[in-house]
């Protein structure tokens, strides 16, 4: 069975990349162990943009603001060939530093005032849109009223829906998606992959290979992974359902990353926990009451009494959350997307986008070297 691509693994960074491929006139052939769109690209939340971008390195946010800038042609083209509506939206992030004492001179108030001017030069520096505002301004809905940083700019997702949509839009355009079917080897010879094997026993070949196996990408690869550095992180989210209305624009709590993002129908995703737990991903009990807890405390509204779900997913986690978007250094035709940690759906566009380039050998639109496969 052969095509020009094959792309093992079905969530957000080989959908994508497959759709960017298919869209270039690639015949593209994704490989999915499971059901495609059913890992950590589901379980996500769906914010489009680093957390905290002025914490991260300038290659996270580089990424970040390329595919922001691809998003809305993205979503467009999606839901044109598809139509289903991923809820692509301008809903804005209010971001809540500490709660600090009064007198604003002891050390902890020093280190908050050298944060805000940070993130301030930050989204100076990069067009980002910040302003200061009180908290109830934005969110009436908030248990105090407090100076937050509201940052309009910043967009969500529906991810479940641009899985869905990205599925569609693929098997539409004459992708190929084979589910439940494993890596089982690559056969590599004289520099390159000559062809796949599964668990079902069959065998597939294409001119060009792409790992996007989030974190299964390193145990897949084997020893061709050679200083690949990916490994699975816990996520947990709780979902609670609120009247329409009650909150409209995402929450972010500065100092432990807790976040609060509402859906048009009244749905809150409260997240996320970041957990060692190898490649189990079964919701607890703990997190379960630590995400409870900390949404009442920032909404009294959310309540046990509205929680509607809860559950767990594994991030691709990854140094300084960069991804691995390259050519192998010693497989001429085989390539990796992965890596992307906490901003999978983030980076979707923008890691297609260069991935698709490196392959027909086109231009980039930024520098690729920090997502260069580790020497």
């Amino acid at each position: 069975m052969s095509s020009d691509v094959i792309v093992i693994g079905g969530g957000i960074a080989g959908l994508a990349t497959a759709h960017e491929l298919i869209r270039s006139g690639a015949s593209v052939t994704i490989l999915e162990r499971s059901r495609c769109g059913l890992e950590a690209s589901w379980a996500g939340a769906g914010i489009l943009s680093p957390l905290l971008p002025w914490d991260y390195p300038q290659s996270v946010a580089r990424l970040a603001q390329l595919s922001n800038s691809l998003f809305p042609e993205f979503i467009e083209a999606l839901t044109t060939e598809t139509g289903i509506d991923p809820e692509y939206q301008a809903s804005g992030m209010l971001v809540l530093p500490e709660l600090l004492p009064e007198s604003s001179g002891d050390a902890k108030g020093l280190r908050q005032d050298a944060r805000n001017q940070m993130a301030e030069d930050w989204c100076g520096r990069n067009a980002f849109p910040m302003t200061r505002v009180r908290s109830r301004e934005i969110a009436r809905a908030l248990a105090r009223d407090q100076e937050a940083f509201w940052l309009p700019g910043v967009c969500q997702v529906r991810n479940p829906r641009l899985l869905q949509a990205l599925i569609r839009a693929v098997n539409l355009a004459g992708g190929k998606i084979v589910e439940h079917t494993a890596v089982a080897g690559l056969r590599v010879e004289r520099g390159r992959t000559q062809s796949i094997s599964t668990s079902q026993g069959d065998e597939y070949s294409a001119d060009h290979y792409i790992v996007a196996a989030g974190p299964w990408s390193r145990q897949l690869l084997g020893e061709h992974a050679l200083k690949l550095d990916i490994w699975p992180v816990r996520g947990q989210i709780l979902l609670f359902k609120a009247q329409p209305g009650l909150l409209d624009t995402i929450l972010l709590q500065e100092w432990d990353y807790f976040y609060l993002i509402p859906r048009h129908d009244g749905h809150i995703l409260a997240g996320s926990t970041l957990e060692e737990a190898g490649f189990d991903k079964s919701p607890t009990t703990e997190a379960r009451q630590i995400l409870l807890a900390k949404a009442h405390a920032l909404v009294p509204a959310l309540t046990e009494e509205t929680v509607s779900g809860h559950w767990a997913g594994l991030r691709p986690g990854s140094p300084a959350n960069i991804p691995v978007i390259d050519r192998h250094p010693s497989i001429s035709n085989l390539y990796l997307n992965s890596g992307h940690y906490r901003y999978g759906v983030t980076m979707a566009p923008g890691s297609a986008r260069l991935l698709s380039n490196i392959i027909l050998d086109k231009p980039q639109p930024v520098d690729v070297t920090p997502y260069q496969w580790p020497r």
